[in-house]
């Protein structure tokens, strides 16, 4: 009797210490394949580089990180698919990623919900915070580190029409709901100066030739192009321009940053600007220090989507210090912990100082962002001045 009572406690024991060790599952998704794959995998790579450096110090209390990514391929059904399957069968404790805001609005109410957090490290639609705001909501369990819509809209017109001087401004956007919202954003900060679009111009996921929105826009004397769209169809606008032989500036939303404006528009790409959380430079130590990891884990030279692998790689460690502070996996948990975080994280983007609150889950403030520029194939700090001295880091700015 008394081995097998000795057996019994053993066995116990051995299971309390496993169920003890069990890993956290975290969600990862995003579009890996498709025209947003540079943004998708950018930001898995960044976030699973964050994980790797977290695991190796010794996890989360005590207790390894386990990513489960899923590609969502841009698509609101897969996204709402990928979400329900992270959800029930996967049992993730949260979940990072969302690129397209789409996509986000869509499948995010599922975790809202089931109370399981969501910080959407990409997805920049204005109203993805929003989503489920109290009091319609008890709680609002969806998050964000990039720079909204709002922000970068208003950002994209102050550097149009205040600081380079244009007068006449065109908007090409795709007909998304990130492209739609955006072009709303960019409409409500043109009227805040005062300016009307000249033209206001669409076009679809996949088109390659944007031969007749640029005619409409040359037609009403534009003398500029805003966009909003992702990189693909952006290059499709800055060669449209070049075989009419009609070069404006092209000023628009971050994803004129991605590799694949860059690569596909080539030389007609060059000058090209847009509002960055991050540019590839290694001008803080701990950007330095990314920039590096990042190269010798993918064995890659340019990041195809930094503000993306940025984000990604801030968002785990975010939730990481969530975890630790609420001592929980338990979501009610960890939100209200991300909600009222007492430590500072140094991140690549900022240095995370109480970033959220219950009033507010944006982690990115209208002071943060700066412009890039493209230039022979990367993006570069458009306004040097932009990261002089203490500009280096910007923090959030407090209410």
């Amino acid at each position: 009797m008394y081995k097998s009572l000795l057996a019994a406690l053993l066995a116990s024991t051995v299971l309390t210490g496993a169920a003890l060790a069990e890993d956290i599952k975290i969600g990862l998704s995003g579009p890996f394949t498709g025209g947003s794959a540079s943004m998708g995998v950018s930001m898995r790579d960044g976030a699973k580089l964050a994980v790797a450096e977290i695991n190796k110090a010794g996890g989360v209390m005590g207790r390894q990180i386990a990513v489960v990514e899923r590609d969502d391929e841009a698509r609101n059904e897969i996204g709402v698919q990928v979400a329900q399957e992270l959800i029930n069968k996967e049992q993730v404790a949260a979940t990072l990623g969302f690129i397209n805001t789409g996509v986000a609005l869509a499948a995010q109410r599922f975790y809202q919900e089931a109370e399981i957090p969501v910080i959407n490290n990409v997805a920049t639609g204005s109203v993805v915070s929003k989503q489920f705001l109290p009091p319609d909501h008890k709680a609002n369990y969806i998050f964000r580190t990039s720079a909204n819509d709002a922000i970068q809209s208003a950002m994209i017109v102050e550097e149009a029409i205040v600081r380079r001087g244009f007068k006449a401004p065109a908007i090409l956007a795709d007909s998304t709901n990130y492209g739609q919202l955006g072009r709303a954003d960019l409409v409500k900060a043109l009227e805040a100066k005062g300016v009307k679009t000249v033209a206001e111009e669409k076009f679809n996921i996949g088109d390659t030739d944007m031969t007749s929105q640029l005619l409409r826009a040359k037609q009403a004397n534009a003398d500029v192009i805003l966009t909003y769209g992702i990189g693909p169809e952006l290059a499709q606008v800055a060669n449209g321009m070049a075989k009419l032989g009609w070069k404006l500036p092209m000023i628009g939303s971050w994803t004129l940053s991605m590799a694949t404006f860059i690569d596909n528009a080539g030389a007609n790409g060059d000058g090209a600007m847009m509002p960055e959380t991050f540019i590839q430079i290694p001008n803080t130590p701990k950007r330095k220090a990314f920039i590096e990891a990042y190269q010798a884990a993918y064995k890659v030279d340019r990041i195809p989507s930094p503000v993306s692998a940025a984000q990604g790689y801030d968002s785990v460690y975010l939730l990481k210090a969530a975890i630790e502070q609420a001592k929980s996996t338990e979501g009610r948990k960890v939100r209200a912990a991300l909600e009222d975080l007492q430590t500072k994280v140094d991140g690549v983007v900022t240095v995370y100082d109480h970033p959220f609150s219950a009033a507010d889950h944006e982690a990115i403030t209208a002071n943060i962002p700066v412009f890039g520029v493209v230039q022979g194939g990367r993006v570069v700090i458009a306004h040097p001045e932009d990261i002089e001295g203490d500009k280096a880091v910007r923090v959030k700015q407090k209410n």
